[in-house]
């Protein structure tokens, strides 16, 4: 009995260990299947990447004010002592000369000078030449600095390298230090892993681990953190199967660039390319014995070992593992001792964030219209923008030191509660090319993402107005009584009917001049006179001049509209000014200027676009009243606040101080500057008071380093000296006289009769370039 009980168990348990096996072996063939597929397939996401604009460096700029030196940090430049021998490197002498030794270009970039020595003179650049020919140099570029990236949950950056590129030394101190049986065990190390827990068994704590690189890529690839048994045996099966499947160069390379390495605020650093360039901006080839050590010592605790954390820890680190690379004959006794003694010199740190993020919500808008989510987060694109960083941080620290400042000033503007706090925009723009150079849509993004630019729609005040004189100008032209700068206008109270209704506007503080010419009209920004002007021309005009200019903003057709009583958004009051500023030529908005694939392919490019929105000798006209804004109008304390090149602009305070303007240009950048509450609770302080000083803080800096320019008079302009009360030609007594801008063909030929200069001639015509 008890024979026939035991073979009915041994064949009951036989046969439960052929099913087990049987079972195992089709999970294990499953298995096989699946992770072999899997790791051949496998594909990293490549978040795309949204950069600034590039630098162009040439003689006479001030490189100071650019923010040259600011910008190569960002940039990961190191400065160093010596000679200047690979890239990512530079070297300047005090107010002398400049080495500077660039990166590799971007994708799809062309081919520069690498090695560029520029001269310098009083902080300016005196001359450029190309340091292997000795050639001189007209101008280069920096590159363009990543503003962010576009990933979906964790930002995984790398920058994928064949094995042949990885320098073998880098390969050996990885091997030595995380798995020095790499290329005996067959995924899993038996070995290794009893040698482990003998180590941690006697230190009574967790010194070594058993995992081979295999299984750590294992767990990277398909498996999650969690530390358990389960975890654990999965990882050894995976190993195992990758390890009978594919080569050890091909699991090697696949490691090296799957590697986590280090943090960069929201960037994971991921691989030995990335963070090679992450810690000392080379590339892996150019990295130093000690370089590699440190690399290879941060894989077990990269940011407990980070050298940016902990420099001292990190150096003993690297040391540990310089050790084990000369105990295992990769390193002889000279590079060990040159090693160890070789200081850590280590890519700068960027001091300043470079996110600029209510321009990047911009442009991500503009590119869900273009492209699948799916295609942003994971193949890696290049978004080149129109941003400058340096512009863009002048913009940021302008902003919220002029909204701080008023608040001292005025405390009742001040809340505790950041919904309720005094808010402000400013939007920088390229008149020639309609490139956003600069956007803050708010105080402070973390607070409030509404980006004020774009999405506010707020009262323009008198901003409006120069579209009802360039209306004037344009219209009557041709007519009998055409309308120039010099023609008079009755700056009383004055009532308009419409529809069966009136309006009456009213001057600021009730103060009327009387009769005035159509720059002082304009210049000190009188309701009265401006509304009897667009009286004269016609609403229907002016609506039509401010869309051709780029109001898109449906504006409704009732007089108070030219006093700037209907809503448009600051970024629609940009671009109309910027196209004055142009010429008369309105560029389209560019943010987006090209994108290319992950290997440089181009899929967009954006061209500047313009087109004639309004006469370039118009244009000129009102440019020049707008000048005089400035000079002694409603915005000459920017003058008495130190800004000092040619510019034109427009204050713009709406009738219950709910909205405060100031929009101004030079030649080649425009500014405009919004101040008021979310709420629309009143100010109490008009665009001169509240937007103005922010404009000229910005422009100040922001114009530095910029050769100065001049506006200048388009054919079929003839700019005259003229008696500011008679209109007519200034003579030699006339007791003040002003240059004054006229199409050509209606340019005053008769002089003073008020201050008839005896038998002098008439002084006012001004020679012309």
């Amino acid at each position: 009995m008890l024979r026939k009980f035991l073979l009915v168990a041994f064949l009951l348990v036989a046969t439960l260990a052929t099913a087990l096996v049987v079972v195992a072996w089709n999970h294990l063939r499953v298995w096989d299947t699946v992770v072999t597929e899997r790791f051949r397939t496998h594909r990293w996401s490549f978040p795309s990447k949204i950069y600034s604009d590039a630098t162009l460096i040439y003689p006479g700029l001030d490189l100071k004010a650019v923010g040259f030196f600011d910008r190569l940090r960002d940039l990961g430049y190191r400065q160093v002592d010596d000679r200047v021998q690979q890239q990512g490197e530079y070297r300047c002498d005090a107010d002398s000369a400049c080495d500077l030794f660039l990166h590799e270009p971007l994708p799809g970039a062309a081919k520069p000078i690498r090695h560029i020595r520029f001269e310098v003179s009083s902080g300016n650049v005196s001359r450029i030449a190309d340091v292997d020919s000795g050639a001189e140099v007209f101008s280069f570029e920096l590159e363009p600095a990543v503003i962010t990236g576009l990933y979906e949950g964790v930002w995984e950056e790398r920058h994928l390298v064949a094995l042949p590129d990885v320098p073998p030394l880098l390969i050996r101190a990885i091997i030595d230090t995380e798995d020095q049986r790499f290329y005996q065990h067959r995924g899993v190390d038996v070995v290794g892993v009893l040698r482990a827990l003998w180590v941690n068994a006697t230190k009574r704590r967790l010194v070594q681990g058993g995992s081979t690189l295999t299984q750590q890529l294992m767990k990277n690839f398909f498996l999650t953190d969690a530390r358990n048994l389960r975890r654990k045996l999965r990882e050894a099966v995976m190993a195992l199967i990758v390890e009978h499947r594919f080569s050890k160069e091909e699991i090697l390379e696949n490691y090296l660039n799957e590697i986590y390495l280090g943090q960069r605020g929201a960037q994971g650093i991921y691989g030995v390319w990335e963070a090679s360039r992450f810690y000392f901006a080379k590339a892996p080839h150019e990295l130093s014995i000690a370089e590699m050590a440190l690399l290879a010592g941060l894989i077990r605790g990269p940011n407990y070992y980070s050298p940016f954390r902990d420099a001292e820890r990190a150096l003993h680190r690297r040391n540990i593992v310089l050790t084990v690379m000369r105990e295992q004959g990769d390193i002889d006794q000279v590079q060990y001792d040159a090693a160890i003694q070789e200081r850590l010199r280590l890519a700068p740190i960027p001091t300043k964030a470079k996110d600029a993020p209510y321009f990047v919500d911009f442009v991500r808008k503009e590119l869900a219209d273009l492209y699948p989510a799916d295609l942003l987060t994971s193949e890696g694109m290049l978004i080149f923008t129109s941003l400058d960083m340096h512009l863009q941080r002048l913009a940021e620290q302008t902003l919220q030191d002029g909204l701080a400042q008023l608040e001292k000033r005025y405390p009742r503007l001040h809340a505790d509660d950041p919904a309720d706090q005094l808010q402000a925009c400013l939007i920088v723009v390229q008149p020639q090319t309609g490139a956003i150079k600069a956007m803050m849509g708010g105080r402070d993004y973390r607070f409030t993402q509404f980006n004020r630019c774009t999405q506010a729609l707020r009262q323009p005040g008198s901003v409006f107005k120069p579209f009802t004189y360039l209306a004037a100008f344009e219209k009557t032209r041709h007519s009998d009584h055409p309308i120039n700068p010099a023609t008079h206008v009755e700056d009383e109270p004055f009532t308009w009917e419409y529809e069966k209704r009136s309006w009456t506007p009213s001057n600021y503080k009730r103060h009327y001049m009387g009769m005035v010419s159509v720059r002082q009209a304009l210049e000190h920004s009188l309701n009265a006179a401006t509304a009897r002007i667009a009286y004269d021309v016609g609403l229907d005009s002016i609506l039509e001049t401010a869309r051709r200019l780029g109001i898109t903003t449906p504006l409704p057709s009732y007089p108070s509209v030219i006093l700037g009583s209907a809503e448009v958004a600051p970024f629609e009051v940009a671009q109309a000014f910027a196209a004055l500023a142009n010429g008369g030529l309105r560029a389209q908005p560019l943010s987006i200027k090209r994108v290319l694939d992950r290997s440089g392919v181009p899929l967009d490019r954006r061209p500047v676009e313009v087109e004639q929105a309004v006469p370039a000798d118009t244009a000129y006209l009102v440019t020049h009243l707008l000048e005089g804004v400035l000079d002694h109008g409603t915005a000459a304390a920017a003058r008495r606040l130190g800004f000092r090149r040619p510019a034109a602009g427009k204050t713009g305070t709406t009738n219950d101080y709910r909205d405060a303007w100031f929009v101004g240009f030079t030649p080649d950048l425009l500014a405009v500057v919004w101040v008021g509450f979310d709420q629309k609770r009143p100010l109490n302080l008009a665009g001169g008071e509240a937007a103005l000083p922010i404009w000229t803080a910005f422009m100040k800096e922001a114009t530095a380093g910029m050769p100065q320019g001049e506006f200048i008079p388009p054919p079929g302009v003839s700019i005259v000296k003229i008696d500011p009360v008679s209109g007519q030609l200034a003579t030699s007594g006339c007791p003040e006289s002003i240059e004054e801008s006229f199409y050509s063909d209606q340019a005053p030929t008769v002089p003073c009769a008020l201050h008839p200069g005896g038998n002098d001639l008439p002084t006012g015509l001004v020679p012309q370039a």
